[in-house]
């Protein structure tokens, strides 16, 4: 498996639905502002800096994950394995849980932010990449 065969229209598709998940997941209605108070500022408090480069960045972030997704599905495709919607998404949540939670967590309680910071945002995370994993093993 190489990079070359990967389906870019899925990886395309797949960072997209990353972006709404995100979207929904960090909503003013859903964990936003629990997240923005578990942090130390106000509920109301919008994101600081420089939004083209935050938003450049994650669209790069996620494109980087849907590739690797890609990958690893495509390796399991190789070796044998019949991966659609169902297998793709908990490819998704292994990575979630195996890599983005377990790794998120140390810089979560060094930085002093806790578990309800790293709770809300690994859970964005696991369902990201769940929902990835999903189009990836439809798609792909």
């Amino acid at each position: 498996m190489d990079i070359s065969s990967i389906n870019w229209l899925a990886v395309v598709a797949a960072t997209i639905a990353c972006f709404v998940v995100g979207f929904l997941w960090f909503g003013p209605k859903t964990f936003y502002p629990v997240w923005s108070r578990a942090l130390g500022r106000p509920a109301d408090q919008g994101p600081t800096g420089n939004m083209g480069l935050i938003f450049g960045l994650t669209l790069v972030g996620a494109l980087v994950q849907a590739v690797v997704l890609a990958l690893v599905i495509g390796l399991a495709r190789a070796a044998g394995t019949d991966v659609g919607l169902l297998a793709g998404a908990g490819f998704g949540l292994l990575m979630g849980v195996g890599f983005a939670a377990a790794t998120s967590l140390s810089h979560r309680l060094f930085a002093g932010q806790g578990l309800k910071v790293w709770a809300i945002e690994v859970g964005g995370d696991i369902a990201q990449l769940t929902v990835m994993g999903a189009v990836l093993g439809l798609w792909t």
